[in-house]
């Protein structure tokens, strides 16, 4: 039985390793949110615990405005009403 050196690749598809074009998404994606999670940084809103859900609100809107934040937009949350559970009787 020969084993040639060259056949290995070709055994496994013979293709050459590459990220492909999920891979550039997915790294592209992750870039964006780092700079927004910056952008967040660099306008103190982690200094305090959010306390209710407009602060956390406009945490996330600024992560996922990303590098936009550079580019002049503030995104903020005003106000957020959410509905609490009330208690059975």
């Amino acid at each position: 039985m020969r084993t040639y050196a060259a056949d290995g690749p070709r055994m496994r598809g013979g293709r050459r390793s590459s990220m492909g074009l999920a891979g550039i998404v997915a790294v592209l994606l992750f870039v964006w949110l780092i700079i927004g999670a910056v952008a967040a940084g660099q306008r103190h809103y982690y200094d305090s615990a959010p306390t209710n859900c407009a602060s956390t609100g406009t945490i996330a809107v600024t992560i996922f405005a990303g590098p936009l934040n550079y580019m002049g937009v503030n995104p903020k949350i005003a106000d957020c009403q959410v509905d609490l559970p009330q208690p059975s009787p």
